[in-house]
This record gives C-alpha cells, structure tokens and sequence, in this order.
C-alpha cells in the first residue's frame, strides 16, 4: 500500500482520485500503523473535490458513484486515533466550503451521511477537536438557504422535529472559548435568515427557546461583571481600565447580535427577547438602580452609572419599537406600575385604569397603556396623561406624590442627577436624555410625556391641535 501511494502520478487527476478512494476503501481499521495514509488520502481527496468541482463535473460525478461521503462515515467509525478525526472534520470543511455547483452542494446534504456526522460521538474534551468540530457546523451553515436548509431537518406533518445541526451547535453556545461562541452565533444567524417558516417555528419553541432565555441570563451576568469592574477601578485606579474596555466590548457584541437576530424578522423571537430583556434585566436590575433612595445588592444589582450606560447601549443597538418605548413608560411612572397582568383585578391608578394595546399607533392623548405579552404572563403599564415638563420641579406642584411612590420617581431621579449628581452621573443622565431623543422607535407621545419633544414636533401638534379646534367650532 505505501510503495503504490507514493508512486509518481499527476497530483490533479481523475486517475489520482480513483486510486486514492480505492485504497480508502480497503482500509478496515485506522490505526497507528495506517493513520498517516489515511489522514493524507483525506487530505488530497479535499483537494480534488475542490478542483474538480471549479474544473470538471467529472470528478463529483466519481464522488457520487463511488458514494465517498459513505466511505468517510465509515473511516471515522473504525478510526481508533483522534488525529483521524481532525483531519476528517477539516476535510469536510473544506469541502463545502469551497464547492459552489449548487447540484454538488445539494448532493452533500441530500443524505443522512451530514446529520450522522453532526450527531456522531465525538470526545469534545479535546478542544482541536472542538474547534473543528463548530467549523464544520458553520461550515455547513454557510451553505443553507431554503432549499437546502429542508434536507437537513426532519419534518412530520410539515412541521419540523429534528434539526441536528442547529440543536448540536447550540449545545457550545456559552462556551468559555469566545471564538466557539463567535461561530455558534454565526450559524444560528444563517438559521434565522434563512426564511423558513417551519424552521423559525421550531427554533423559536420549546425547548429550543431555553437559548435565548440563557442567552439573555448570560448577558445579564456580563453586565454584572462590568459593574463589579467598575466599582473596583475606582479603589485600584487606572488598572482595571483594560478589563472594563474589553467588559464593554463584549456587552456590545452582544446587543449587536441581538439586534441581529431580530433582523431576522422571526415575530416570535422577537417577542421572546423583548420581554426576556424587560423581565431578566431591566426591571429587576437596572431601572431600580436609577432611583436615588435604592442601595444596591451587591451580588445581582447594578450600580447607577452603569445602568445608565447599559439603558443608552440597549436603545442604540436594540431597534424593538416595544422596549424603546417601555424603557421611556418607565421613566414616567413608578416601576411598581409594571405588573404581571394575571394579578391585575380591579387595578386602578389614579381612580382609572388604562387598557391600549402597544401595537396601537394612535394612542388616546389623554393616557397611555403598554404591555408585552409572552407565554401568558403578560405586562402591562398604566400610565396617566402627565402634562408637566422634565424640567418642572416636584416642590413647585402642591399636588405632585411624594418622591419615592409617584409615577414620575425615575424621571425626577434623572433630573437630580443631572442637577445634583457627580460628573458621571450628570453625563450619563444626559446621554440617556440625548438617546431618548436619538431612538427613532420612541413614540412622540411618550417624547412630550418626558418633556423632550423637540421644539419643531411641538410647533406641529399645537398647530393641529389649533387647526382641530377651529374644525369643531366651525
């Protein structure tokens, strides 16, 4: 066997691929004494594929006929070495990367031959292993549109129940490698933005969705992480400047890839990750923190600095019509105004209750209501027509709450920040204020609610408030 392998022949050749899938195939075990043939039979048949699918249909017509895709399961089924393996995953890698004939990429993934190889056995304790492992499973992502995406799942009554490739690469998604977990990302993007509906059903139900339920619990602890690093910089200095920044850079990458994902235009996930954001984070973590009386915990709250900070990331980078203009109801009332609606009763606030959907475009000028509805425990938010500016002054109104229990707590804890705070609490008070103005998804109505409209909207709408007036006289 090895005089005949390293006889002279051309290294590009028909005749070349023949005798190497003959060898191949007489091979009945992988072992130390056969492992190097193997791992380079491999190798070269990468090659060839790759050549042969750019220069001559012939040499796929052979791949076929000889079904070398079998033979692959095969050798990794009686491979008793772990380099076998590494070399097969990179072969296959190659592979479909680099074939661009749709008939040849249809063909790779018209059999079981792939999913057997996604759901094979591998020891992932080897993290080489690993690593080529997700780059196959990207790999193969990378190939995916409607088309093919349908001969990698298996479907009863048109509905999806077994997607290995995306079940499998999910498994690795909070890996502690962050390249691992970079990738992971990467192939559940070219799932979303695939399109297929009965796909988006499956990846956005149980228990499927457990990944993006973790995937917000995930951040949530990142953001943990950076307060902690934050309020250490300020005992040891300069030091943990480096830890912060890279602290920062991964929460960014993460609302980008959440923004991502909600480009996908899948509803449910959409949904899903809204009231994960609202329910995980922002109102048991951060928007507590922004109120001046709160003392945080120390073991899941968040400081003021940094929850003001992650509030202007979440509105910049986050583009849900919904969260924006929840985040803003907030500063307008008192948190406790947001409850599960399977306890609200007889619930009143201010001796009425208010009940608009949030996907209402035109709202009723004298209140608002909000709520996000997910798996039966819905939110809503009560919020009466509040007329007095973000600049008017509580001690001014003889009628405005008390300062812990009015609706208008967070509002007025901005504004002392602003006017009262240290410099990073000043800053951060008037980034929020500016991204509030920024973020195109904010409701005018809730804009002139904080006293922020911009001064030409509010020209408009006293105009057409003059112009109905006139109407209703004449």
């Amino acid at each position: 066997m090895w005089f005949s392998f390293w006889r002279s022949r051309e290294r590009f050749s028909l005749d070349e691929f023949r005798f190497l899938t003959d060898q191949l195939m007489k091979v009945q075990v992988v072992n130390e004494v056969n492992k190097d043939f193997v791992i380079e039979a491999l190798r070269s048949i990468a090659e060839l594929i790759t050549y042969g699918d750019q220069h001559d249909v012939a040499y796929f017509e052979f791949f076929m006929e000889k079904q070398v895709m079998g033979e692959f399961v095969r050798i990794l089924r009686i491979s008793r070495t772990v380099i076998v393996s590494l070399q097969l995953l990179q072969t296959m890698s190659i592979v479909i990367q680099n074939l661009k004939n749709e008939h040849s990429i249809y063909y790779m993934f018209s059999n079981e031959h792939i999913n057997h190889l996604i759901t094979y056995s591998f020891d992932f304790r080897n993290e080489e292993l690993l690593s080529y492992y997700i780059s196959f499973l990207r790999a193969i992502s990378g190939k995916l549109n409607k088309n093919t995406i349908s001969l990698l799942v298996k479907t009863d009554n048109e509905e999806v129940v077994s997607f290995p490739l995306y079940v499998e690469a999910i498994r690795f998604a909070f890996h502690e490698e962050s390249m691992i977990r970079t990738a992971v990302r990467a192939l559940t993007l070219n799932v979303y933005h695939v399109g297929d509906e009965a796909v988006n059903k499956f990846v956005a139900r149980d228990p499927h969705a457990d990944y993006f339920s973790n995937l917000v619990k995930f951040f949530r602890e990142q953001c943990i992480n950076l307060d902690k690093l934050v309020n250490a910089s300020k005992c040891m200095g300069p030091d943990t400047s480096g830890s912060i920044l890279s602290s920062v850079d991964e929460i960014e990458d993460n609302l980008y890839y959440f923004s991502d994902v909600i480009s996908a235009g899948i509803p449910d996930i959409g949904r899903l990750i809204t009231d994960l954001m609202l329910k995980v984070l922002i109102f048991p973590s951060v928007l507590p923190s922004l109120r001046m009386e709160v003392v945080k915990d120390s073991d899941t709250g968040i400081g003021t600095a940094t929850s003001l900070y992650l509030l202007c990331c979440i509105l910049r980078i986050v583009k849900i019509k919904d969260l924006a203009n929840i985040v803003a109801a907030v500063l307008l009332c008192d948190i406790e105004t947001f409850v599960p609606m399977s306890e609200l009763s007889e619930a009143k606030l201010n001796g009425f209750m208010v009940n608009h959907d949030m996907s209402h475009e035109n709202q009723d000028s004298e209140n608002s209501g909000f709520r996000s509805d997910s798996d039966g425990q819905s939110l809503r938010v009560l919020i009466p027509n509040i007329s007095s500016p973000l600049n008017s002054h509580p001690e001014d109104d003889s009628s405005q709450p008390d300062h812990g229990s009015t609706y208008s707590a967070l509002r007025e804890a901005l504004l002392s920040y602003i006017t009262t705070g240290d410099d990073i609490q000043v800053s951060g008070s008037l980034s929020m204020l500016a991204t509030l103005l920024q973020t195109k998804e904010l409701e005018e109505s809730m804009l002139d609610a904080l006293g922020i409209l911009p001064q030409r909207k509010q020209q408009k709408k006293l105009l057409l408030v003059c112009c109905c007036r006139k109407v209703i006289i004449i």
